[in-house]
């Protein structure tokens, strides 16, 4: 499951619809679409749910109320569910990637590059001087992780969140 995320902002930006439509694109669409599948699933005694949330469920974006609030809902559904459902050998997982080269980065890179009236090449320095590794990584790194919790070989792992985001998480919860 991978929704994008909502607008960024503080608290006394956003109202009553900002927030229904948070839940809905980012938890609901991930409900609806474990619904269809687990009977399949179940069926089979067989499979592999990933949802991609944000780092952000370690710890929290100062600017992104929205996306912090929601995606944690995800993770306690996915916790949740992981014991319900490993009696048919169906894990689930989340995925918090840090800063990932995609689209919604350059984004969130460019927002913040203009409200604070810099260049987006200075904004994107800045996010990298606190990423211990040194660089944004690469959405080749994310999927190779999605890949391996999708195998046969990540059969042990369930209920878990991942962080992938080159040691910028200072205090993992």
């Amino acid at each position: 499951n991978n929704a994008g995320g909502p607008p960024a902002g503080y608290f006394e930006d956003f109202n009553d619809d900002d927030w229904y439509a948070s839940v809905d694109l980012l938890l609901m669409s991930s409900i609806r679409f474990i619904r269809l599948v687990l009977p399949y699933m179940k069926k089979q005694k067989w499979g592999r749910i990933i949802n991609i949330t944000s780092v952000s469920v370690k710890q929290p974006i100062d600017n992104l109320i929205l996306s912090n609030s929601i995606r944690l809902a995800i993770v306690g559904m996915a916790k949740t569910l992981s014991k319900q459902l490993a009696k048919y050998n169906i894990t689930i997982n989340n995925v918090a990637p840090g800063y990932i080269l995609t689209d919604r980065v350059r984004s969130l890179l460019e927002t913040r590059a203009k409200s604070e009236n810099k260049s987006y090449e200075d904004v994107y320095n800045e996010v990298v001087k606190n990423i211990p590794v040194g660089r944004i990584g690469e959405p080749e790194e994310l999927g190779s992780l999605i890949a391996f919790l999708a195998s046969e070989r990540a059969g042990y792992i369930t209920g878990a969140t991942i962080q992938i985001d080159g040691g910028m998480t200072s205090f993992p919860l």
